[in-house]
């Protein structure tokens, strides 16, 4: 592929796809600047690896899958202790209070929960209720089985459910 044709390419992706694939880092990492750096890194990566992009998943799993590894990575050398706490452990920690003010109640509320639950659990929630992906999709960007998917997501949700309550959220249903 010539690099005109590269060029373009990414570039498409990052008006379709870019506001989407910050909002999921920004699930994972709480930090606003920090996600669009990461937002970056990742149309960047996509853009170097474009040549091993086979189209065996969508473009935008397969951008999510590098914003999910440009993500991990991040957080790996940032904070290795509080990385190997979060893959074994619920963390306890928020990376930007500032910022989680501006966020409506609700969403400071689910976004503290989401902190606390294992990546994995965090993952599939952000990927199939936030960002609305199918679980076929899903699977992909997590190179998980789509059955996986399933029992991973209903577990997830019965533990955010939990902690929502345990932090004392109330959902109105109207």
């Amino acid at each position: 592929m010539r690099d005109d044709d590269k060029d373009q390419k990414i570039m498409d992706w990052y008006q379709c796809y870019s506001s989407d694939i910050y909002r999921f880092i920004l699930m994972m990492i709480g930090d606003h600047e920090q996600a669009k750096d990461l937002t970056h890194d990742t149309f960047l990566k996509a853009y170097q690896s474009l040549s091993t992009f086979k189209n065996e998943t969508s473009n935008k799993n397969w951008l999510y899958r590098i914003a999910r590894n440009v993500t991990i990575d991040y957080k790996r050398k940032k904070k290795p202790l509080l990385f190997v706490l979060d893959t074994f452990i619920s963390t306890q920690h928020t990376n930007c209070p500032e910022k989680i003010t501006q966020l409506g109640e609700n969403e400071e509320q689910l976004y503290r929960a989401l902190t606390k639950l294992k990546r994995s659990y965090r993952d599939v929630i952000i990927l199939r209720k936030m960002n609305e992906l199918t679980i076929r999709e899903t699977a992909n960007v997590l190179n998980w089985s789509e059955n996986k998917v399933k029992v991973t997501l209903r577990r997830a949700l019965i533990v955010l459910k939990k902690q929502l309550e345990e932090e004392g959220y109330e959902h109105e249903s109207n």
